[in-house]
């Protein structure tokens, strides 16, 4: 190797280490974290940090919609130094293009800021009760079918049902409720032919058949299968928008408890819930509220979709919280920040309260498993009572400098002190409150990352034993 080679290759390796050395300072940290996607309500503000030490030119071919530092941006531009955050406010609704370049030369990044009507919310933290129906039946376990001659089979099973599917149709037939499945296998077992069972599995429908088999002991035909038509439970309503009537509460999806798989909702409706005991939480052990229904004729709202932010439907009366009089701003993902806030719920009958948190860590992005936020619970009072989160607090709403930011959604089995949250601006997009974001997709990483693997965690509902039957959601 030549002179010349080894110096150039002695001048790669140093520039390599250069550029690791670089992203590991925090000012490339605090710069990439910056999104280039942002949701602004009109007439808010947001900073964005970089940290550089940089001179820039902002401008946007949107005359006046925006502000920096104050002054109006348009395509003419504004300099800024990057040392000290970019304070950007929303003065125009709409999607605008912020351009940066550096020393007014150099592309340095774009971004796009949609401005949006601004969202008031009346927080929630009641305790309701949850009732749904879901579409078909789910299928939750297997059983043994000893026929006329003695043979054990399993004719469901070997069908190729799987555990967690739904059963949407018998004979061509809509299912709509366990008896009714029952009905019509055996009605087809008396035919004596196989019949068609049409099935949704994890989003897709799959066609079987299956032939019902005559139990020696009873005389009936079955089909060797448990199913389950809906599920019940209690958990924290989290808000109210009063223009459109609509509501979200829990913060995550409710799946079947055998299966884990997401229940795909037919209908159902929420009702008023009383706390009565509440088991206190611990390492390995998760704590629960202890609830009943109060009337479940007396509906507060109807359940129109069950996703992985929660449950959203339309409220039958505005919603009254006595800590909040008027309603409040929905903090967008941008506003929210790490560090002290609230959370309120009920650990005693009906009566809400106030406790403090502190967001120890952000995921601003929708991501597949809707958690956001991991908190912490740090008020005394509710330590004493609780050991920190636990089943039945899903949903109690999370404010931060009189924005509702959240609500709580799992409790990390471990550390009962701490779990995960949802952002709001995630829950109003589900609830149909707030339309998509252009070009949002979803992020597979949840923010958990090392703290997460402190862990299992799990949803912090409430079971509801009803009929002597526990039922757990997810």
């Amino acid at each position: 190797m030549s002179n010349r080679e080894k110096r150039r290759r002695v001048a790669g390796l140093c520039l390599v280490a250069l550029i690791l050395a670089l992203c590991g300072t925090p000012q490339f940290r605090a710069s990439v974290s910056v999104p280039d996607r942002v949701r602004l309500p009109q007439g808010q503000v947001q900073d964005f940090a970089f940290r550089l030490p940089f001179h820039v030119t902002v401008r946007t071919e949107s005359d006046g919609a925006l502000s920096l530092n104050g002054e109006r941006l348009g395509s003419r531009g504004r300099g800024a130094h990057l040392t000290a955050p970019l304070s950007i406010a929303a003065l125009q609704t709409g999607h605008h293009t912020l351009d940066l370049k550096l020393f007014g030369l150099i592309p340095f990044r774009k971004m796009t800021v949609d401005v949006t009507p601004p969202i008031k919310v009346v927080p929630g933290g009641h305790s309701i009760g949850v009732l749904l129906r879901s579409k078909g039946v789910i299928v939750v376990g297997y059983a043994g079918i000893r026929g006329q001659d003695g043979t054990l089979t399993h004719p469901g099973r070997d069908s190729g049902i799987e555990l967690g599917d739904s059963i949407i149709k018998i004979a061509g037939q809509e299912v709509t409720s366990e008896d009714q499945a029952a009905r019509l296998f055996e009605e087809a077992g008396r035919a004596g032919t196989g019949t068609s069972v049409t099935l949704k599995r994890k989003g897709k429908i799959v066609e079987k058949t299956i032939t019902p088999v005559r139990e020696k002991e009873s005389g009936r035909f079955r089909v060797g299968l448990f199913i389950r038509d809906g599920a019940a439970g209690v958990g924290t309503l989290s808000f109210y928008e009063p223009s459109s009537g609509r509501y979200g509460a829990l913060g995550h999806v409710i799946a079947d408890a055998e299966t884990s798989q997401p229940i795909d909702v037919r209908d159902g409706h929420i009702v008023e819930a009383v706390v009565t005991a509440v088991q206190k939480g611990r390492k390995g052990s998760p704590g629960e509220k202890m609830a009943t229904f109060k009337n479940e004729d007396n509906w507060l709202g109807t359940i129109e979709k069950n996703s992985r932010f929660g449950i959203f439907g339309a409220m039958h009366a505005p919603l009254v919280n006595p800590f909040f009089r008027e309603p409040v701003p929905a903090a967008l993902a941008g506003q929210v920040k790490e560090g002290p806030a609230e959370i309120y719920t009920v650990v005693e009958g009906q009566k809400m309260e106030r406790f403090q948190i502190e967001i120890v860590r952000l995921m601003r992005h929708p991501t597949s498993d809707g958690k956001n936020m991991i908190v912490r619970i740090t008020d005394p009072r509710l330590l004493s009572k609780t050991g920190g989160i636990v089943q039945g607090m899903s949903g109690s709403p999370i404010m931060q400098d009189g924005k509702m930011v959240g609500a709580v959604t799992h409790v990390f089995v471990n550390d009962p002190t701490r779990g995960y949250g949802a952002l709001i601006e995630w829950m109003l997009q589900e609830a149909g409150v707030l339309a998509p974001a252009r070009g949002a997709g979803l992020r597979e990483r949840s923010p958990g990352g090392v703290l997460a693997r402190m862990g299992r965690e799990v949803p912090p509902c409430l079971c509801y034993r009803r009929s002597e039957r526990r039922i757990r959601w997810k």
